[in-house]
């Protein structure tokens, strides 16, 4: 059985304790609650505080990361669009710059399995270099969910 992993970063438009942010940051409970009583939600990254902002394995302090793990890829979607995500998807331009590379990336991993932060940022990073592939694809290209790896 497979799960899909994903990660998505965000480069903020201020530190993360900026006046800035404190919208995006007093919303991120709530979204999180949201993502975690979702149909199809399996794990996400988390520290502590309970939100996964302390984590930085890009070594750049402007962005954020998120990583989690559904049941599937219409799982993820329904949560990314049609719960109260799609609000924060709506305002990210007053939170984040506009990304030059690869935001997203999407793989297959063995249930029961999650992917580390350094697994997370590869796939990021491969997906990056070489466009959509069976190891790391986006939604522009859906990889079915394998039988076997």
């Amino acid at each position: 059985m497979y799960h899909l992993a994903q990660i998505n970063i965000a480069q903020l438009i201020a530190p993360i304790d900026s006046p800035l942010l404190a919208d995006f940051v007093g919303d991120l409970d709530r979204i999180n609650a949201i993502a975690e009583n979702s149909k199809g939600f399996v794990w996400r990254l988390k520290d502590e505080s309970g939100n996964a902002t302390s984590f930085n394995p890009f070594d750049d302090s402007s962005l954020i990361v998120n990583i989690s793990v559904w049941e599937s890829v219409e799982d993820l979607k329904n949560f990314v669009y049609y719960s109260g995500h799609i609000e924060v998807f709506i305002k990210r331009a007053k939170w984040f710059e506009k990304m030059k590379t690869a935001h997203m990336a999407l793989w297959w991993i063995e249930a029961g399995k999650n992917p580390t932060a350094e697994e997370a940022r590869n796939k990021l990073l491969e997906l990056d270099r070489n466009g959509d592939t069976d190891s790391s694809f986006s939604f522009k290209k859906i990889v079915e969910k394998p039988n076997s790896l």
